[in-house]
């Protein structure tokens, strides 16, 4: 089997894998929607307070919080994808069979990753986002190419977050716990990302900090596209280069573990 195939095949295997948790799905979506309703009213609120904060009116802060919903799960915000499995192989030592194996180890993971996140979009994530538009004023650009935009931002936000979520896993070779490094995925996911409040809103250096953080290639950068807020080719560049950073590190990271297994006699 040619690489290119494998990792199609890895893909598919996560995709097949989380489709299964058809329960947990099903409750995903009643979540991701409850939550949005909620969330919209508090956004409608302090918008009617601060109109125009961070650059948006009201149908773009809408808008926003429904794209969040959507991309809670399938970026795994909060954690949970495929470094939960990983920190758990590396903790009980499975990972000595992971690396035996002739694929390499960062992209398998990486297209597990990417079958699960396309699951999430598609089962857990769309009808949240759909329900918004229907019941909610939303800006939602009625051109193609912001579309196409837009769904090359997810695919380089897919890969940033799965290049955070990797480096936190291989650092379980040296913690020797993950539960830590998962509270820690959490706690970052949820202010750096944006999904509590967009960046843009974000008062002075803070604001300028987080917005140039790799957490803003996940929500901030796909909404501002998809609302016509900035430049594509801008925000390509901005996630590319966090993603191809962010990879680049794990390599190295990935490296140091590898050898550490070796030296141990894993």
């Amino acid at each position: 089997m040619g690489s290119g195939r494998l990792y199609a095949a890895v893909a598919a295997g996560g995709f097949r894998r989380y489709a299964t948790y058809r329960a947990a799905t099903v409750a995903g979506v009643f979540t991701n929607t409850v939550f949005g309703v909620i969330l919209v009213y508090t956004y409608l609120a302090l918008w009617d307070q601060k109109p125009h904060l961070g650059g948006y009116d009201q149908a773009q802060a809408v808008t926003y919080v429904w794209l969040g919903q959507c991309l809670y799960a399938t970026l795994a915000i909060q954690g949970g994808g495929a470094e939960k499995d990983l920190m758990e192989r590396i903790r009980t030592g499975e990972i000595a069979v992971d690396l035996y194996r002739p694929a390499d180890l960062q992209l398998w993971w990486l297209a597990g990753d990417v079958g699960r996140a396309l699951f999430q979009m598609l089962g857990r994530g769309v009808i949240p986002f759909v329900f918004g538009a229907v019941f909610f004023p939303m800006a939602l650009p009625t051109d193609v190419a912001p579309w196409a935009a837009f769904v090359v931002t997810l695919l380089l936000a897919t890969v940033v977050s799965f290049a955070i979520r990797y480096l936190a896993a291989l650092s379980v070779f040296w913690l020797m716990d993950g539960m830590g490094v998962s509270q820690v995925l959490m706690v970052t996911g949820i202010f750096f990302s944006g999904m509590v409040l967009p960046l843009n809103a974000f008062p002075g250096t803070l604001g300028e900090v987080v917005r140039v953080l790799p957490w803003a290639a996940q929500i901030q950068m796909p909404a501002d596209v998809l609302m016509g807020e900035t430049d594509p080719l801008r925000a390509f560049a901005f996630q590319a280069a966090w993603a191809v950073a962010l990879l680049a590190a794990g390599r190295l990271m990935q490296s140091a573990a590898t050898r550490r297994v070796v030296v141990q006699g894993g």
